[in-house]
């Protein structure tokens, strides 16, 4: 019998259907848990960075040496999560479909993530700042050219519409 019988399960947030270790162009967002602002404020449209914040920034920027088939596009830390454009960019020799499923995940946007995450909480962990990330992350695989060009410039801009984000909360 099952243990819990299906009962607290949380569906996944994922597109059963995708293989998330595929060449595509995914954008994603991941918060800082209760949406604290620990990465730094924005004035006049521009982020100021903290050291976290700027450690949030170059854990970013090193993705591609821990997966060398990882491109990264735009990006932007705000005070309390970050947006970025990931392109899994695999040689297609070896290259197979693998749909998602239990077990070791690796070479894959959950890997990324799991990644990144860990580098930004080691940061904070070594200068013994309070941080913890949300559990989850959002993502979306861009599907063609015009909502990639639309997302990259939603990235771009998002300093500038900051109060108007639907990850704004008043800095308490």
């Amino acid at each position: 019998m099952e243990k819990y019988q299906g009962k607290y399960r949380i569906p996944s947030a994922r597109w059963a259907a995708w293989d998330y270790g595929s060449n595509a162009a995914y954008f994603v967002t991941i918060c800082i848990d209760n949406r604290a602002h620990l990465f730094g404020e924005v004035i006049n449209g521009e982020v100021i960075l903290t050291p976290l914040g700027q450690a949030a920034h170059a854990c970013w920027q090193a993705i591609p040496e821990h997966f060398p088939f990882v491109v990264l596009d735009a990006f932007i830390v705000m005070p309390n999560h970050v947006h970025g454009i990931i392109i899994i960019a695999k040689s297609e020799s070896g290259v197979r479909w693998d749909p998602n499923r239990f077990g070791p995940q690796s070479q894959n946007l959950a890997s990324i993530i799991r990644g990144y995450k860990i580098g930004v909480t080691q940061f904070a962990r070594e200068h013994n700042l309070p941080f913890k990330w949300q559990a989850r992350y959002h993502d979306h695989v861009i599907r063609n050219q015009g909502e990639y060009e639309r997302i990259r410039t939603y990235i771009i801009e998002n300093p500038k519409r900051w109060h108007e984000d639907r990850f704004f909360t008043a800095k308490s």
